[in-house]
């Protein structure tokens, strides 16, 4: 018999493999036909709401209270401690059907306590919310907004090629670490390449003036337009403005084409090199050729740009046990390393790189999970001739490496 093998291109973050079910949202289908869910992502920048934080990243297993019965009977068994061997025995003697199985005799509802004595239990019914509803979260929502929370759209189980439409754990530290460096956003024009869902791009809205969220796929262009109007909220109070475009790192120059949906007026065009400071990337950093893509768009910008600009960079380093070398290795992660390195001796007498990592250990203003794997980086691109002195970015290379996408 051949060797059964198993294939499947199917890939789902960690983010929403441990979300509790019952968070789990589905608020419409998208134009491709996938299941869109509704996800909520608590800040801590409000010292109100800090003594709850705790709940959403806490444990979410039911307590061992509600599963067993102290008298060692399973719960609504109807078996006491005292006598209880005899009584089950007994009856279980006569709970037998004409072909001798067991007949389960079911209490009535009108004979069952009106109050139970263990703790309560919610009952939970699958949600399927309409995507016209505008207040589709109810009070639940109303009051996750009085706490600061990002409400995100995305999809779950998704395609390689369409990983981008899920949220990975490197956006959530790049947006964390934009929530702890304030000050180096406040006031700035910012692109982020790879958006996916737009979570960063949000965050960073917070604080910048005009944030251009890019990537690639109306679809997945549409759902950040969403995302952002689902967050106003938080993007009103810093007066930031986001600018949804496309972005294709396998072109070298951006769409202008006023009938392509999300294509770049020649305004936005002026905007983007005349003042961006800061580039961001989360996340992208899975595929050889897709990283190589994305550090040579990188360079053309820097190219482009008149000002000298910091990026800060963020991956997830995800560990891989492979049969040709034998060992668990991390061979995206080793070639985005070595893209930096050549990045950083690059001079072509013009501009110079200097790349440092990012701490990690920074206190968080988001609630998520932070391992061990989330790495940072910061880089800074500078003029050799400008009276400026060169300066390491404040993070310089990756805060994380990212999930396994298909080259675009």
């Amino acid at each position: 018999m051949d060797k059964i093998t198993f294939k499947s291109d199917t890939v789902l973050s960690d983010v929403h493999l441990y979300t509790p079910n019952q968070r789990h949202l589905m608020v419409r289908l998208n134009g491709m036909g996938q299941p869109v869910f509704l996800s909520q992502f608590k800040l801590l920048w409000n010292q109100d709401c800090d003594a709850d934080s705790g709940a959403e990243g806490g444990d979410h297993r039911a307590d061992p209270a509600e599963v067993t019965s102290p008298t060692g009977s399973p719960p609504g068994s109807g078996c006491s401690s005292e006598g209880a061997d005899a009584t089950c025995q007994e009856g279980a003697g006569a709970q037998l059907d004409e072909d001798g199985d067991l007949d389960v005799v079911r209490r009535p509802q009108a004979a069952s306590a009106s109050e139970p004595s263990g703790p309560p239990r919610d009952k939970v019914h699958p949600m399927i919310l309409s995507q016209e509803e505008d207040d589709v979260l109810g009070d639940e929502a109303r009051e996750s907004s009085a706490c600061d929370v990002i409400k995100i759209e995305h999809t779950m189980a998704t395609p390689l090629e369409d990983v981008g439409k899920q949220v990975w754990r490197g956006a959530l530290l790049l947006a964390d670490y934009i929530l702890f460096r304030r000050d180096l956003f406040q006031g700035r024009t910012v692109l982020e390449l790879g958006a996916g869902t737009g979570l960063t791009s949000i965050i960073a809205a917070t604080v910048a003036r005009t944030v251009y969220c890019t990537d690639v796929g109306a679809d997945l262009l549409a759902m950040c337009q969403r995302n952002i109007a689902l967050n106003s909220h938080l993007t009103a109070t810093g007066g930031g403005v986001v600018k949804v475009k496309e972005l294709d790192w396998l072109k070298d120059d951006l769409c202008t084409d006023p009938e392509v949906p999300f294509s770049w007026s020649e305004e936005d065009v002026s905007d983007l090199y005349g003042h961006t400071t800061v580039l961001l990337a989360a996340e992208v950093f899975y595929d050889d050729d897709l990283t190589d893509a994305v550090f040579k768009t990188l360079s053309r910008l820097a190219h482009r740009l008149k000002n000298a600009c910091m990026a800060v960079l963020s991956v997830e380093k995800r560990l891989n046990f492979t049969l040709r070398h034998l060992d668990v290795t991390c061979e995206a992660y080793d070639h985005f390393r070595s893209c930096l390195r050549r990045l950083e001796k690059l001079a072509d007498g013009r501009l110079r790189f200097s790349v440092e990592p990012v701490d990690a250990s920074f206190p968080q203003h988001l609630v998520y999970e932070r391992i061990q794997q989330l790495v940072g980086a910061a880089g800074q691109r500078a003029a050799c001739s400008g009276v400026r002195p060169s300066a390491v970015g404040p993070g310089g290379h990756a805060l994380g490496g990212g999930p396994q996408r298909r080259p675009r």
